[in-house]
């Protein structure tokens, strides 16, 4: 009888001690990790509206190739896309910000389910994303759709918005 009451003990420490280690603890991760979006996407030429979540690109792609060839700026107003077609040029506006800046597609992305571009950190800046916020809710407004007829599909043009229409017009006209 004294054997198992000094074992009764043993085992409650034991016990215990595995409880409240960091292994037998379960862990808790602080957010969930983003879905990735795999393969490619449809072109979409319609040129319609689109409403979803916008980041920035990451310090890492800086100076890197863009599936257009040219080196990705952090200064520029270059966005990555999946749907859109390269050299799209649209408007891009934060949904909470009401803040505006015009884009030009040159690359292929996000790939994480929910979000639809990738804007370059100065654009991001421009329309209220900070590096404390990250992601933010959108709308993508193309402005001139490259077709694959090589002709440029031009979409509504607000008559007192000429700024926006030269800006878009000299920009689909880039190689």
């Amino acid at each position: 009888m004294p054997r198992l009451a000094g074992a009764v003990p043993l085992l409650l420490i034991a016990g215990l001690g595995v409880a409240f280690s960091p292994l037998g603890a379960a862990k808790t991760p602080h957010r969930e990790a983003p879905q990735r979006v795999r393969g490619p996407a449809k072109p979409d030429l319609s040129a319609r509206k689109r409403r979803g979540n916008a980041s920035y690109y990451a310090r890492r792609f800086f100076g890197k190739p863009m599936a257009n060839g040219a080196p990705m700026n952090p200064r520029g107003n270059n966005a990555a896309s999946r749907t859109l077609p390269l050299g799209t040029v649209a408007k891009v506006t934060n949904v909470a910000t009401g803040k505006s800046a015009i884009i030009r597609i040159e690359d292929r992305g996000p790939y994480i389910k929910g979000r639809i571009v990738d804007l370059s950190p100065s654009t991001a800046h421009k329309i209220g994303i900070t590096k404390r916020i990250g992601v933010a809710k959108v709308v993508v407004a193309p402005i001139a759709v490259p077709l694959p007829d090589g002709r440029v599909k031009l979409t509504g043009r607000p008559a007192a918005d000429h700024e926006l229409t030269r800006v878009a017009s000299s920009l689909a006209r880039e190689p």
